[in-house]
């Protein structure tokens, strides 16, 4: 099975995918992403939280229980891509930052990220958005309040971006990747060039 989809902005094809290969396993092992994180593996804990984007608008959803052909014709956004193309961090990661929301780090990725989410879609309803999430330390005043926040800043130009790519993954192509996977054709900018 092959797919194709953005990561973090960059087209990616894949060729022969495992249909019960996992999303998480992949970023980890293949591409080296770890700020992705394995807790429970079973989708109850949030530490493997990413941000998926397709027609129907964007959603935090567990990496672990997610199949790599799930990911066909869609865009992916781990915790590596929330900041910006220059580095600048995103509203939320300052938010969290100057609001001491994180204690041992291991689930603020997943926070994060589904902060990141609700940010884009204008989520406030922060009790909800971050239900999935799970914090060990018992932190979760300060990261409702980074959340709080973090909800009047714009959201960055290179969040709002993707829907418009998601069209340049969808028929396949004979551009190749660095990786030397296939990229879909496009007008010649890379993915990280429009943002």
């Amino acid at each position: 099975m092959d797919i194709s989809f953005l990561l973090n902005g960059e087209s990616v094809v894949l060729r022969d995918v495992s249909p019960t290969r996992t999303a998480l396993d992949w970023l980890r092992e293949e591409r080296g992403l770890r700020g992705t994180k394995e807790g429970c593996n079973e989708g109850d804990c949030g530490a493997c939280t990413v941000m998926l984007t397709d027609a129907r608008g964007s959603r935090a959803v567990n990496a672990c229980i997610l199949f790599l052909p799930q990911l066909h014709g869609k865009a992916l956004r781990t915790v590596e891509g929330i900041a910006g193309p220059d580095g600048a961090p995103h509203p939320v990661q300052q938010a969290m930052v100057d609001h001491h929301g994180s204690q041992c780090g291991f689930c603020t990725p997943g926070f994060v990220v589904s902060m990141a989410t609700a940010h884009l879609n204008g989520d406030t309803g922060h009790d909800d958005a971050l239900a999935g999430n799970l914090c060990r330390c018992t932190g979760y005043a300060p990261i409702i309040r980074a959340a709080e926040a973090a909800t009047s800043a714009p959201v960055p130009a290179w969040m709002s971006s993707e829907k418009t790519l998601l069209a340049e993954i969808s028929s396949g192509g004979a551009r190749r990747s660095r990786a030397g996977g296939r990229q879909p054709p496009s007008d010649g900018l890379r993915a990280r060039d429009r943002r």
